[in-house]
């Protein structure tokens, strides 16, 4: 288990606006993603260093953007002036099916039509329990090959800080156990834990700095 990316949702400005503007901060250029047609939403990444990423999102005037979980918490989140969505986990393929038991439901195909026509496709679960309680991530499992993940865009940013506000007990009962634990290293705090949950900030070190977002 690893963090695989973080989800910014855009403002009312959308999304190549919102992408300028965090670009501009970490200085580092973003990227067209594509269009997400389960969840009628469409992205663009921020690249970091390591096995992650940021992705800014906006959801769409598409029927699927009114039906599918990611797509009604991304509106929800725009809709409230944008900011960070969540974060996201990345499970292997032997931990999906312990995941999907121990929540109870099975994990959704997720694809992404990118630009140049090709699909990235993987298997997503728990979009719900962000949607409940915007402290928890969501997990991934991804089908396509590495090489093809937006992970594998490099930059010299990294992440170094995630703070989330809420119960880190709430956060130990939904992953199965401390994060720290499962996943050594996470630059994880919390602030004001007993205040509205959610992503609240994250910071990254960049070639001028510390940026925190």
């Amino acid at each position: 288990m690893h963090v695989d990316h973080l989800s910014f949702a855009c403002g009312p400005d959308g999304l190549s606006a919102t992408a300028d503007r965090l670009s501009e901060q970490l200085g580092v250029a973003s990227v067209d993603g594509g269009f997400h047609p389960r969840f009628g939403t469409r992205n663009r990444i921020i690249p970091l260093r390591g096995p992650l990423y940021l992705e800014v999102v906006e959801v769409l005037d598409h029927p699927a953007s009114e039906k599918a979980p990611f797509g009604q918490a991304v509106r929800a989140r725009s809709e409230q002036g944008g900011g960070w969505l969540g974060w996201v986990v990345h499970l292997d393929e032997e931990r999906l099916p312990q995941f999907e038991q121990r929540l109870g439901r099975a994990a959704v195909e997720g694809r992404r039509v990118q630009p140049d026509g090709t699909v990235l496709l993987w298997h997503q679960l728990g979009v719900k329990g962000l949607q409940s309680d915007p402290q928890l991530p969501f997990f991934v499992h991804w089908l396509s090959p590495e090489s093809e993940r937006p992970a594998a865009l490099q930059s010299d940013v990294e992440l170094v800080g995630i703070e989330l506000a809420g119960s880190p007990e709430r956060l130990t009962e939904w992953l199965g156990g401390p994060a720290e634990q499962l996943m050594p290293g996470i630059p994880l705090s919390w602030h004001h834990p007993s205040g509205q949950p959610g992503l609240a900030s994250a910071t990254f070190a960049t070639p001028t700095g510390l940026v925190t977002i």
